[in-house]
């Protein structure tokens, strides 16, 4: 896009705003990039001024965005009109699927990665709406499908633009289970988390209660630790406050925490002190397993993966800690543990 003569990059979602061209004068959303946000720091196209009305004589007539300028009609698994809704219908439980809660978006690589590295086979993501809306914003699913580590993404909520469109958190589980035949699946919100240094004021604490969920409904809980030994914050360092309030209040007790195996023994004696001092090791039950394999594999297949623009040789510990959930969550789909 050109703004005042000057390039800048601006994202079009072409299912809510239709096909945007070469020359084409568009109504720019230019919030996030005027207040300086590294979180949520793109333009996006609202709409193509003087383009012809959007067709939307479709089968779907699920709502998302609701009552904003910009709501659109999908077609949800969940629909009557769709030809998922028996499917759904029918299917009540996750029947002990394996469920990896991942606070941080950027977790999901690894998580996915350490699941297929352990022998999993389908692997699908439930993207919540606590974060970023639009599925296609995410850069590392995109590399994960075309890799053939991760088999489809659910949109659930207010979420839209994945494989499959669910109402809510808990068709979204049902549907990767049901429809995706997902063997793991891997839960949490997209990219662009929002924290204010409170205890409870962050999203990948509201996004715990998708573990609830898949309670709930019947599958087994595998919680991702955000872990960090590079954050310059004291209340991310080591495990994060947000974990430790998410296990240690919202998660009901018996869900599993994987702790990667750290070979720095000051770095894993503090993990497992902080989940001693919370009660979340009484709480849950600690696994600790090795996330290498995870890692390794996202290498081979050329998958950079990155959090606050850390990657994995700057912070080990917390793509570590994602990865082990992964292979937490396989090891449950074989039923080894």
């Amino acid at each position: 896009m050109v703004v005042d003569g000057e390039p800048r990059l601006a994202l079009a979602y072409t299912a809510l705003v239709g096909p945007v061209r070469e020359g084409d004068h568009v109504l720019l959303n230019v919030t996030a990039t005027t207040l300086g946000l590294g979180t949520g720091g793109l333009d996006f196209v609202v709409a193509v001024l003087g383009a012809d009305a959007l067709d939307v004589d479709g089968p779907g007539h699920i709502m998302k965005l609701r009552y904003s300028p910009l709501q659109t009609a999908v077609l949800s698994v969940e629909d009557p009109a769709g030809p998922h809704h028996a499917t759904m219908a029918a299917t009540e439980s996750l029947e002990g699927t394996p469920v990896v809660w991942t606070p941080l978006h950027s977790m999901v690589a690894p998580a996915v990665a350490g699941a297929r590295a352990a022998g999993a086979g389908r692997v699908a993501y439930v993207m919540t709406d606590g974060a970023a809306l639009g599925a296609p914003l995410s850069r590392i699913c995109a590399s994960l499908r075309s890799a053939g580590l991760l088999d489809a993404v659910v949109s659930s909520g207010q979420a839209f633009g994945g494989d499959l469109e669910a109402v809510n958190t808990l068709t979204g589980l049902l549907a990767a289970r049901a429809v995706a035949k997902a063997d793991v699946i891997v839960v949490g919100d997209g990219p662009g988390n929002t924290g204010t240094a409170t205890r409870w004021g962050a999203t990948d604490i509201e996004s715990a209660f998708a573990l609830v969920a898949a309670r709930i409904l019947g599958g087994r809980l595998v919680a991702a630790l955000r872990i960090s030994f590079a954050d310059a914050r004291e209340r991310h360092r080591g495990v994060s406050h947000h974990s430790l309030t998410a296990l240690g209040t919202i998660v009901e007790p018996g869900a599993r925490v994987a702790i990667p195996v750290l070979a720095d023994e000051a770095q894993r004696a503090a993990v497992v002190e902080a989940l001693k001092g919370s009660g979340i090791g009484e709480r849950h039950l600690v696994v600790e397993t090795r996330g290498e394999p995870g890692l390794d594999l996202l290498a081979r297949h050329g998958i950079p993966i990155d959090s606050m623009e850390r990657g994995v040789d700057e912070d080990p510990a917390f793509f570590l800690a994602a990865a082990a959930a992964g292979a937490v969550a396989a090891g449950l789909a074989e039923g080894a543990a």
